[in-house]
């Protein structure tokens, strides 16, 4: 199981692209909402109290054709009002669903083309922007509904208004200024209804874009600190698992977990190497050490502490990790190293560099703006790179961030085997006074720990060096003598 696969559920089930869209969206709708609902309140309060004021004053009967179109306005817009949200809630997500799927096809646009799918991910494109377009097709129904329900009562307004007026007029009680007047009026207010109804419509389509948004985006996190929360203090690097149980989910028809209370202590200074195949949970405990989830028992101690009751940016903080699936941020080479430690100086930032064997190919880089060397920009996840430079990168940003405890995954998985041999001498240098804990499916990479941590179905099953293990001629030394070329395969039948 790599760290992609365990990683927080949330960042998983989302497209990118998807997300991406809601937080603009949303932004937007909550400014469009208070400006409409600023626009509605002054004008529409400032109109409605002017109007009654000039027709009451002509006439008292003059404000009942007014009284009744404000009833059956207010009803109409009790009904249509709150369909129009719900369909701009399905809009808004139809909408970032379209944005997702198209992103996620131009992020792996080298995966489409290498197997010739371009049709393929047009077609699931396209099949998001039809959901888009029957979200749209409710709202223009429901936009439809909507003008000729205003346009009618709009037309009974002036209608009786005039008529009422025409009344007054013949019996003497008005004159022909309050008719002139009061029609004027109702015919104002046809164009302001217009407007007002639309913002409306405006408003809580934009209320349904918040609440989509707001659905996606305000989820509470799963992993919280605790409100005494302290930061963490390391100064040795111990790491201990006490009676440790964890299960992502609910248990499987026979009540496993992934962790049932498992026990692991780490000296200060040790290096550790965890050895299992996929799913043994070695990226799990990698995790949890890293409180990307919480226990369900047990308890994980960095120097005695406990790390549930330390803030979680101080805990990653005091750790260093370099995984097999290195990913870049679309900036320069500078500030992808200098995200270990963003105070280092220039000097320790080209000294990072050379220890993880990267000023070889650094000073090459140019981009498509002319940047070069340190500050030419890597790409989206740093494609413009080989997987071995990308490693390289990643490795320097470890380097300079020189955290206590050190977590490799794979960490030279994507180097041939020059640079491996090379960066070996770094990463050994690098681990020098440190706690390490390395995951290999490639066991000649972690044979030389101090000791080898066997794990098999969450278990812990073997412990010792590698003399030791191919002595006891347990698991270890089975997946020892069938790796190929020093590669655990993951199809080895014990």
């Amino acid at each position: 199981m790599t760290l992609a696969e365990t990683l927080p559920a949330f960042y998983q089930d989302e497209f990118a692209g998807r997300v991406s869209a809601k937080v603009m969206q949303t932004a937007l709708a909550v400014r469009d909402f208070w400006f409409s609902l600023t626009d509605i309140l002054v004008f529409v309060g400032t109109y409605f109290l002017t109007l009654g004021l000039v027709v009451g004053s002509f006439h008292p009967l003059l404000l009942l054709p007014l009284l009744g179109w404000l009833i059956l306005y207010i009803f109409a817009i009790v009904w249509f009002v709150p369909r129009l949200a719900e369909v701009g809630q399905q809009q808004a997500d139809a909408r970032s669903l379209m944005t997702g799927r198209i992103t996620d096809a131009y992020t792996n646009i080298s995966t489409v083309k290498l197997f010739s799918h371009s049709a393929r991910e047009a077609a699931y494109a396209r099949g998001a922007m039809k959901e888009f377009i029957v979200a749209v097709h409710g709202q223009m129904r429901l936009v439809s509904g909507l003008e000729v329900t205003n346009h009618t009562l709009s037309m009974l307004l002036i209608s009786s208004t005039t008529c009422i007026a025409l009344w007054l007029w013949s019996q003497g009680q008005v004159g022909v200024g309050a008719v002139a007047t009061a029609t004027a009026l109702a015919l104002r207010l046809n164009g302001l209804s217009h407007w007002v109804m639309w913002e409306m419509a405006g408003l809580f389509e934009n209320m349904g874009t918040i609440e989509d948004g707001m659905n996606t985006l305000a989820r509470p996190p799963k992993v919280i600190d605790d409100p005494m929360a302290k930061p963490l203090h390391v100064s040795q690097g111990a790491v201990r698992f006490e009676g440790v149980c964890f299960n992502y989910g609910e248990l499987d028809q026979y009540g496993r977990k992934v962790f049932d209370f498992l026990n692991l202590d780490i000296q200060a200074g040790e290096k550790i190497g965890l050895v299992g195949r996929s799913g043994a949970g070695k990226s799990t405990l990698v995790n949890l050490l890293l409180r990307f989830y919480d226990l369900q028992g047990g308890r994980i101690l960095i120097d005695d502490q406990d790390i549930s009751k330390v803030s979680q940016d101080s805990l990653r903080a005091q750790i260093g990790m370099v995984t097999q699936d290195t990913s870049l941020l679309h900036r320069s080479v500078r500030d992808n190293i200098l995200y270990g430690r963003p105070e280092a100086t220039e000097a320790e930032l080209i000294r990072a560099a050379e220890d993880a064997e990267a000023l070889s190919f650094i000073p090459d880089l140019i981009d498509a703006h002319g940047r070069r060397g340190f500050d030419a920009h890597v790409g989206e996840r740093g494609v413009k790179l080989s997987g071995g430079q990308r490693q390289r990168i990643a490795l320097a940003r470890v380097m300079l961030k020189d955290a206590q405890i050190l977590l490799l995954d794979e960490a030279t998985s994507a180097l041939d085997s020059e640079v491996e041999a090379v960066i070996q001498s770094s990463l050994t240098r690098l681990m020098e006074g440190k706690t390490v804990i390395a995951i290999a499916h490639r066991l000649s990479t972690i044979a030389a720990m101090d000791r080898l941590v066997v794990m098999d179905e969450g278990k812990i099953v073997e412990v010792g060096d590698h003399a030791t293990l191919l002595k006891l001629d347990g698991l270890y030394a089975r997946l020892w003598a069938r790796q190929s070329g020093g590669f655990l395969g993951e199809d080895i039948v014990l």
